[in-house]
């Protein structure tokens, strides 16, 4: 393969791992540099702080584009910096002896290898590769009961609360000591099982903090704590029968899954494989990616939204970086190429579906595939906002939605920016307050490259402005003929 700068950043944990990788490389730490004559195994030693240096090996036998990193240093970070570091001596073509690996390197080379070709005979005949078996018998049902009553006591808890706050009114909640009572509730949830509401007690005493402290804005945040009460209501009434009758494959549906999630609970790979909802053979382009902090959850969120030019559907992947794990946590960054996809795993949902995927391969977008992107785009604004207003009556579902809207103009109206359609219908562009300066992109279409034309497409969200009561749409890329122009990341 061919080895790039942004192939070795996309590999590293964060940041900094990576610039120490490329310090190690640039003072000359490497040495008893060797490889395989196919280029396909690396390896060598990298001096530390020890009197022995730390023995490292880049593998891309099994996925080129998914390494396997080994090295003895006791760092926690993967790749670490010594793993990085040897990729940087590869890109700059260092002097790396061709030779037969390292006797250890060899024989974890072909367990691993041994490893994957078990799994793939096993897939090949359709069958799911070795589980541990679950526990069963009277003990465990004992213990799914016991959860189980514990988090319909728990949800008993917090209807109170909600019925309270809302009868009471938030405007009678905002003494410091209420405040400090509902964070309180917030970290006795966890005896319940219940991070979900949890998380979401935690953000409304934030948001009641932010009242006392920015009174010039106290409606936009009662407006926001009022609609997470009520979603959060919706979310107990609806939870105590989703969890009378746990999911099952027969009687499964989309409310089941954002009930599923709100409550705090996590998917794994193979329970969405187990329930048939995955994909072969997918094609992903990004569209768009972003950073922001959860303060609730003391979590950084990297967000990417991207297109299946496989089936036209717009698909979301999340990555969660707790700031306390930050630096064992790999980081995400922006795709340019193609992502072809053996097996695209993808929550069950309605728009916009969180998917993820545990290989790939990429390749450069070809002229044709930058051409097509665009006309993914839906029929008409019209039809969009139908759609998003459709969402934002679902108190569980967040009040923004992705899309594609196709451009027949695209320009301002006095100083406000538009985008009109074919039909002539038009949406205005502005910024959400929610995610902050840092995400703002309006600004970004003042310096674009192009001129956009007829039969270009905006990506972007649809959501509602509650300080005016207008739905807008906050734009993140342009697509052209020729291109995709981000307007952020």
């Amino acid at each position: 393969m061919q080895l790039t700068e942004q192939f070795i950043l996309r590999q590293a944990p964060n940041p900094a791992a990576a610039q120490s990788g490329r310090k190690l490389s640039q003072k000359g730490s490497f040495g008893a540099l060797g490889r395989t004559e196919d280029r396909r195994t690396y390896w060598g030693e990298c001096a530390g702080s020890g009197s022995k240096p730390y023995r490292v090996s880049v593998d891309f036998s099994l996925h080129e584009e998914q390494p396997t990193c080994r090295c003895s240093c006791p760092s926690r970070q993967f790749p670490c910096k010594h793993a990085l570091g040897l990729m940087f001596e590869i890109l700059a073509d260092k002097d790396f002896a061709v030779g037969e690996m390292p006797a250890d390197l060899a024989e974890k080379q072909a367990k691993q290898a041994a490893k994957a070709a078990k799994k793939s005979e096993a897939e090949a005949a359709g069958e799911s590769a070795p589980k541990k078996p679950k526990k069963t018998g009277a003990k465990n049902t004992a213990a799914q009961k016991k959860k189980l009553q514990k988090q319909l006591e728990g949800l008993d808890v917090v209807e109170k609360m909600t019925e309270e706050l809302l009868s009471a009114g938030l405007s009678a909640s905002l003494s410091g000591a209420s405040v400090q009572s509902m964070e309180k509730l917030a970290k006795e949830l966890g005896n319940y099982y219940l991070t979900g509401p949890q998380t979401s007690f935690e953000r409304i005493a934030l948001t009641m903090r932010q009242i006392q402290q920015d009174k010039d804005n106290a409606e936009r945040y009662y407006a926001e704590a009022l609609r997470m009460l009520i979603a959060l209501r919706a979310t107990v009434k609806k939870s105590r029968v989703f969890l009378q009758d746990k999911l099952t494959v027969e009687n499964y549906s989309a409310e089941d899954s954002i009930l599923y999630e709100a409550l705090g609970g996590v998917w794994r790979l193979e329970d969405l494989k187990e329930i048939g909802s995955f994909r072969e053979n997918a094609r992903l382009v990004q569209l768009s990616f972003d950073v922001t902090f959860d303060q609730a959850k003391k979590e950084y969120i990297e967000r990417g939204f991207w297109l299946d030019i496989s089936s036209g559907e717009l698909v979301q992947t999340l990555n969660l970086r707790p700031a306390k794990a930050l630096k064992y946590v790999k980081g995400e960054d922006s795709y340019f190429d193609l992502l072809q996809i053996p097996t695209l795993y993808r929550y069950p949902g309605g728009i916009c579906p969180r998917v993820r995927w545990d290989s790939f391969t990429s390749r450069p977008l070809a002229d044709i595939e930058k051409e097509t992107l665009r006309t993914f785009a839906s029929q008409g604004i019209a039809e969009v906002v139908k759609t998003a207003k459709g969402q934002f009556k679902n108190t569980l579902l967040p009040k923004f939605m992705p899309a594609l809207v196709p451009v027949a103009a695209l320009g301002t109206v006095g100083e406000t920016w538009m985008v009109e359609d074919a039909a002539g219908a038009r949406l205005e562009l502005r910024d959400r307050r929610e995610d902050g300066e840092d995400h703002a992109c309006v600004r970004g279409l003042n310096t674009l490259p192009v001129v956009p034309e007829a039969g270009d497409a905006l990506f972007g969200l649809v959501f509602y402005d509650g300080s005016d009561r207008h739905i807008c749409f906050h734009p993140y890329s342009l697509m052209t003929s020729a291109d995709m122009i981000r307007l952020q990341y």
